[in-house]
């Protein structure tokens, strides 16, 4: 073999190819799969992670299990999972914050265009402008005249500086040419609270974190963010028929190891599409007032670049910035 060279590295190259195919084809019987939500559980992603966990068991004929690591705004358990074997025992239920983060991070601790594989993009998700039900904008077109007409006036809330409300509310206010005022807080919640006391006027909020309000009568829904209605709120208009051309849209999808073999990659896309296809999966994430989607690596590859550049935009409107 001293005298082959090139067929020693010929061979070498053959068996490491053939022990990934055996690896591809047993998966997933070595062990159980873990799915890593990168944020504390009890909150909308967690919800659906264990839902489609549950559902992702039942196609595989393996358990999945959901374990949670916060911090960080999402990066502590993105970059765990980007430093995982890429065997398909650990995967991501990975938000749209990832996009965000790219642009507001300076090192969030991996590369988005590199570290990971898109699998399957689960669902979208609107937000919705907010306002008390007794706020004097009824109507998001009284809304827009509202704020122009209160150039630097009308306070809106936010989860905090970056985050996605603030840059969805950045964005409608740029376009409407009147700075309206950022008032940040440690979570969607307590700007909710604040926006139903008073302390505030407007809230672009996941609709999944406001539609209690809105059906116990609290709060208005004036928009939706996304370029169509949301059929959850078939009445309320989409932001774009008054200013063309706006959207922001959240989403959740799963993701892998940069390196994790095409075949199981493949297998976690189909595994995600059929759960997703299940009605009653379907009608927990609409009545929540997302939109179920589960795609194929190639088409949530694509979303994901169109993403990432689309949040950088957002950010630089915003004016956003993280030292870390």
């Amino acid at each position: 073999m001293k005298r082959f060279p090139l067929l020693r590295t010929l061979l070498t190259a053959g068996i490491a190819t053939l022990a990934v195919a055996a690896q591809a084809q047993d998966w997933p019987a070595k062990k159980v799969i873990t799915m890593v939500v990168p944020f504390a559980a009890g909150g909308s992603t967690d919800v659906t992670a264990r839902a489609l966990a549950a559902g992702m068991a039942k196609e595989l004929g393996q358990q999945v299990i959901v374990e949670n690591k916060a911090g960080a705004a999402s990066n502590i358990g993105v970059a765990a999972v980007a430093r995982a074997q890429p065997d398909g025992y650990t995967i991501l239920l990975g938000t749209s914050t990832m996009a965000t983060n790219a642009t507001l991070y300076k090192n969030p601790g991996y590369n988005l265009r590199k570290d990971l594989i898109p699998v399957s993009l689960v669902s979208t998700i609107p937000l919705g402008v907010m306002v008390r039900t007794d706020y004097p904008a009824k109507s998001l077109s009284d809304f827009v005249q509202h704020v122009k007409s209160n150039k630097g006036n009308v306070r809106y809330g936010s989860s905090g500086n970056g985050a996605s409300q603030h840059l969805a509310a950045s964005l409608f206010s740029s376009m409407v040419g009147a700075d309206m005022l950022h008032v940040p807080y440690k979570g969607g919640a307590p700007a909710n609270t604040d926006l139903i006391g008073g302390q505030i006027d407007v809230v672009f909020a996941p609709l999944i974190e406001v539609l209690g309000f809105v059906d116990g009568g609290k709060l208005r829904a004036l928009g939706v963010t996304t370029k169509t209605r949301s059929p959850r709120l078939p009445n309320v208009p989409a932001i774009n028929e008054v200013l063309p051309g706006y959207e922001v849209v959240l989403w959740n999808g799963v993701f892998a190891p940069a390196g994790t073999p095409d075949a199981i990659v493949n297998r976690i896309a189909e595994a995600v599409q059929k759960v997703v296809k299940e009605p009653g999966f379907r009608r927990a994430l609409e009545d929540q007032a997302s939109v179920p989607v589960g795609n194929s690596p190639a088409d949530f590859a694509k979303f994901l670049s169109a993403e990432i550049d689309h949040w950088a935009k957002l950010v630089k409107v915003s004016g956003a910035s993280l030292n870390d």
